[in-house]
């Protein structure tokens, strides 16, 4: 066997062995790494052609860290590129709406109703309403941290939407 195809990884037959030997575990590594949101398959299969690009410039002893690397900085690439993109996102591009003045009037009156209805609960209806909706917490996590039953915290968010939803129809 000539030494070039020891020295690098182009032959083949080599390759499709390492590609068949170290896909599923280059894309598992990705996946727990960083989650399916990212699309480890792509940078897994990404990986694998940067190699080919590239094989004779890689041994096969370091072609496995190499295809690691490589895909590792492709999603650290994503992750950066999705936190500039989630910056943008904040930034309110503009200060005009294309929603009629009478609907934002509308809009404003709701808001204000909503808000009175919510202050017209009571505390524990609020409290509770209020950990469930806004802050998301679970019936078991709002029972914990207010040292009452499950069954409370739903009979206390119960009784708030029955009374915003009354409240909320007179509009």
């Amino acid at each position: 066997m000539p030494k070039s195809l020891q020295d690098n990884i182009c032959n083949e037959v080599m390759f499709s062995s390492f590609f068949k030997k170290h896909y599923q575990s280059l894309y598992s590594y990705l996946y727990y790494k960083f989650g399916d949101y990212l699309n480890p398959e792509d940078k897994t299969q990404e990986a694998f052609t940067k190699l080919w690009q590239n094989c004779g410039k890689v041994t096969p002893e370091k072609a496995k860290s190499y295809v690691f690397t490589i895909g590792n900085n492709m999603m650290l690439n994503e992750v950066k590129h999705h936190k500039v993109v989630l910056q943008h996102q904040k930034i309110k591009p503009r200060s005009h709406t294309n929603e009629s003045p009478e609907f934002l009037m509308q809009e404003q009156e709701y808001l204000q109703k909503l808000q009175r209805a919510i202050g017209n609960l009571t505390e524990s209806e609020r409290t509770a309403f209020l950990m469930n909706r806004v802050e998301g917490k679970r019936h078991k996590e709002i029972a914990a941290i207010l040292e009452i039953s499950a069954k409370a915290v739903e009979k206390r968010i119960y009784r708030a939407l029955s009374k915003l939803r009354q409240e909320i129809e007179e509009l």
